[in-house]
């Protein structure tokens, strides 16, 4: 057999243009850790550390077992799902969608967050999104080779985008708008009013508004987040993104929706319509049967949650680290001691500590300064990573 020299074919200008895959970085020297035999306490990423519920599980067993499941889907959904939705944004929301026209369903948020920029803008058109923000929102905007500005969550102004800020040039190149409250990474959320602002603002300027829903459920002090689309007018002007991957810990049955404006929902569904057929049909029934009923397990979830998040804040405070307890989502986003970039208090807490954050910097210039940890561990846990973090001597 000749063996030949194996040819490297280059990548295309759309790959060249994606920025470094974040999270596939950090993974990486975890793992590394992990191999040489170290104990690592992983508050890096948002990888739910709970199980998917028992009554969710059994759905999916008992779908699986039926033929029609063993079949493509239809490629826009089962109606049972997309109804299921609907009720489900009535009955926690009092928001109203006609689940034939307002629902694409979707193979978690994440490649719809990406799609979204695909269906809507053309290269040359401008898309606004938050700094500090989730990064794959720029993922999906550099894929469709399209301007963009960013919007500055600043801690002074609770992580809102101040709009009053933005050129009247920016506002009229813009044709889509990235929202996400509660806030990944800055734990920051958002009330009826703001959202009652954006409206107004994308009626004025023609901007689609995409709202991540993804931590809708995960608020705490005993208030509810609201959604995006109970403002009056926002299903004019966008869409709502909630995924099951948080509030159910259903990360990686990779099933989500997107709810809202007809002529987005249109879009997203016609590109799906060649990309995909639909998700397997026994998923679809599990995660009508989390989104049914009974919802009591969801708010004791958010307890188990609000439980860790005081007592990573408290065990740190003890050890001199003066921080601020998050509203929402389980992030919590603390500012670095003195003398020290995001990306360096990082790297000395994963080498010396054994502790993985996630580097501020890398949600953007204006999450320098920050690092995020994740409420994804048990509170004997958390309380451990502190104390490692306090032997280091840097808040004495």
């Amino acid at each position: 057999m000749r063996s030949g020299v194996v040819q490297i074919f280059e990548q295309s200008d759309a790959i060249k243009r994606l920025p470094e895959q974040f999270f596939a970085k950090l993974g990486k020297r975890v793992r590394e850790l992990i191999q040489e035999g170290h104990d690592v306490i992983n508050l890096g990423q948002g990888n739910p550390d709970l199980p998917t519920a028992d009554h969710i599980v059994k759905a999916l067993q008992e779908a699986a077992e039926k033929p029609i499941n063993h079949k493509y889907s239809p490629f826009q959904g089962f109606p049972y799902f997309k109804q299921a939705v609907a009720d489900f944004y009535k009955r926690e929301y009092d928001v109203d969608l006609n689940p034939d026209e307002e629902v694409a369903l979707m193979f978690g948020s994440k490649i719809g967050l990406f799609e979204v920029s695909q269906c809507l803008l053309n290269p040359g058109d401008t898309a606004l999104l938050p700094n500090p923000g989730y990064p794959d929102y720029l993922s999906g905007v550099a894929l469709a080779n399209v301007t963009h500005e960013f919007m500055p969550l600043l801690e002074e102004n609770g992580f809102l985008p101040d709009y009053s800020k933005i050129s009247e040039d920016v506002l009229q190149k813009a044709k889509l708008m990235f929202l996400n409250y509660p806030n990944n990474p800055t734990s920051g959320v958002a009330t009826k009013a703001f959202f009652d602002d954006t409206v107004a603002l994308a009626k004025k300027h023609d901007i689609c508004v995409v709202h991540d829903f993804a931590y809708g459920a995960i608020g705490f002090d005993g208030v509810k987040q609201p959604s995006f689309l109970a403002s009056e007018g926002a299903k004019d002007v966008g869409i709502e993104m909630y995924t099951l991957s948080k509030t159910y810990n259903m990360a990686g049955w990779r099933v989500a929706f997107a709810v809202g404006n007809p002529s987005v929902i249109k879009t997203i569904n016609l590109l799906q319509d060649h990309l995909f057929t639909s998700l397997f049909g026994a998923i679809q029934e599990a995660a009508t049967e989390a989104i049914s009923g009974d919802l009591t397990y969801v708010r004791e979830l958010v307890d188990i949650y609000e439980k860790r998040r005081n007592v990573l804040v408290d065990s740190l405070r003890k050890i001199g680290w003066e921080v601020e307890a998050p509203k929402g989502t389980f992030f919590a986003w603390f500012p670095v001691p003195n003398g020290y970039t995001s990306a360096e208090f990082a790297k000395l807490l994963l080498e010396e500590a054994h502790v993985v954050v996630a580097s501020g910097d890398g949600f953007g210039t204006l999450g320098e300064g920050y690092v995020r940890l994740g409420l994804l561990d048990s509170e004997e846990r958390l309380r451990e990573a502190a104390e490692r973090i306090g032997k280091l001597g840097l808040f004495r």
